[in-house]
């Protein structure tokens, strides 16, 4: 029998019991019954978040190592729960449209919750395999969960294909790890490394092949260019809530497996593989922010964005320092609140116009004053304009670089943050500045994305000024690694 501690596992096991329980009863009680299950769903993930606080007590292993649940986890899994909780809340303006599967959908979110949950402590190659799998097969479908749209069905098609390819890659790559090692426990793969090749100086083709296919497999799930061609179409058809959640839970959790594997397992194999994922950030800040100069619709413009986000989260990631583990935990947290409350707003506004076009936020600071002052606290922190949270998370991740005197890396960050200021500010304009539409009424958002966006807008203003209020978690979720 494993070694097993239910306490380091009380949110997935609460959550997995929930989603099956309020499943069961709505199969025999509830279909006619139930027309506002968001509140249910708000319940259980509200109570996941507070048992993990309160279970919280340190480091610690479970499942015979399989599970390593400490305070890098823990800061990731934290993140992921209050994405979730955000996608509840901006959720309710999609369950009008849909004309029923209400329950299941919230259902979905939460199971791929839980692999998320799993998928950031993941210590074991077989464990975090399987943790990412339930993470992205829920995903699969609540991108095409939208059935009345054929664009939501393209998406799911599109989404689909290019993650089972994407599996496939990261499962060769992992497989010719275990084969060159004979290892599936991150620390065990490190010291047979260390043992087998580096002590020896016989590294064959066999490392980096196997290493470039994890980076490869892994950046189908973050976007990073080459190989965030699905991102765009996928991210325009999916109901937008699924969209805000993709953006924001997913890649952080792939960003916390990707820190996890290279940090505890080739951490001294860095001349194998800082090469290549340097020259991705670069292809990614530069073309995720250059291609996004064109985009007219607010969805596509946000996906390009998205990958661009990535990008700067790499800068932090490739320093392999101390201060480039908190950095990333640290921008991911102020990330959660800026892009979570961008999507929320197109979702507001969407549910009253139907449309994500980019002109038709023409006067919404007329219309609303509220939603155009949200989407440009939002922006402005995704460009890293001070006081707002987004300028500490981008200084730290430059900082970070700065030490590690990789200048024209920073370089390259700052003159794509300079772009990108243009076409969020594009965005701006249109909504003070054009009065196209300035007859046009104006627009009612609902309870649930009110309060998420309430939830947004505080939180880049208060941890603008406060910064020390997320920056010690990010630093103790980097004092897991040793450097």
């Amino acid at each position: 029998m494993p070694n097993i501690d239910f306490r380091l596992i009380a949110p997935e096991l609460f959550l997995t019991l929930w989603a099956f329980v309020i499943l069961f009863v709505d199969l025999f009680k509830w279909r006619r019954q139930t027309h506002k299950p968001g509140l249910l769903w708000l319940t259980g993930i509200g109570l996941a978040i507070t048992m993990a606080l309160v279970f919280w007590a340190g480091s610690g292993e479970t499942f015979d190592g399989a599970l390593q649940v400490d305070s890098f986890a823990f800061l990731f899994q934290i993140l992921c729960l209050g994405a979730a909780l955000l996608t509840v809340m901006l959720s309710s303006g999609l369950m009008n449209e849909l004309t029923g599967h209400k329950v299941e959908y919230f259902a979905l979110l939460c199971f791929s919750v839980v692999g998320m949950l799993f998928l950031v402590a993941a210590n074991d190659l077989l464990t975090l395999y399987v943790a990412l799998e339930l993470v992205t097969i829920p995903l699969f479908v609540l991108v095409a969960y939208a059935k009345h749209d054929r664009r939501s069905i393209e998406a799911g098609l599109k989404y689909l294909i290019i993650g089972a390819f994407s599996s496939a890659i990261l499962l060769f790559g992992l497989g010719l790890l275990y084969g060159l090692t004979g290892a599936t426990e991150l620390g065990a793969i490190k010291r047979q490394l260390v043992t087998t090749f580096f002590s020896t100086g016989t590294v064959g083709p066999a490392l980096p092949t196997a290493l470039l296919l994890i980076i490869g497999g892994l950046g189908f799930k973050l976007a990073v260019v080459p190989f965030h061609a699905w991102a765009p179409d996928v991210y325009e058809g999916a109901p937008t809530p699924v969209v805000a959640f993709l953006s924001v839970a997913s890649k952080a959790a792939g960003m916390a497996v990707f820190t996890r594997i290279f940090y505890t397992s080739f951490s001294m194999s860095t001349g194998e593989w800082l090469t290549p994922v340097i020259v991705l950030a670069v292809l990614t800040m530069v073309l995720g922010n250059t291609v996004a100069l064109v985009q007219k619709n607010i969805k596509r413009l946000l996906a390009y964005s998205a990958i661009a986000q990535v990008g700067y989260v790499l800068v932090g990631f490739v320093s392999m320092s101390y201060l480039g583990v908190s950095s990333v935990g640290f921008y991911l947290l102020v990330y959660l609140f800026a892009n979570m409350g961008a999507f929320g707003v197109a979702i507001a506004v969407h549910n009253r116009i139907g449309s994500y076009e980019i002109a038709d936020y023409a006067s919404l600071s007329r219309r609303s004053p509220q939603l155009a002052a949200i989407l440009s606290l939002c922006l402005l922190s995704l460009v890293g304009i001070p006081p707002l949270a987004g300028f500490f998370g981008k200084y730290y991740l430059f900082l970070a670089a700065v030490e590690q005197r990789m200048h024209w890396l920073v370089l390259v960050a700052l003159l794509t943050s300079v772009v990108s200021l243009y076409y969020y500010a594009g965005i701006i304009r249109v909504m003070y500045f054009d009065r196209s539409k300035e007859d046009a009424p104006g627009l009612t958002v609902d309870t649930g994305t009110r309060v998420a966006l309430w939830i947004t807008a505080a939180g880049l203003l208060v941890v603008g000024v406060f910064p020390s209020l997320l920056l010690g978690w990010a630093e103790a979720a980097a004092s897991v690694f040793k450097f």
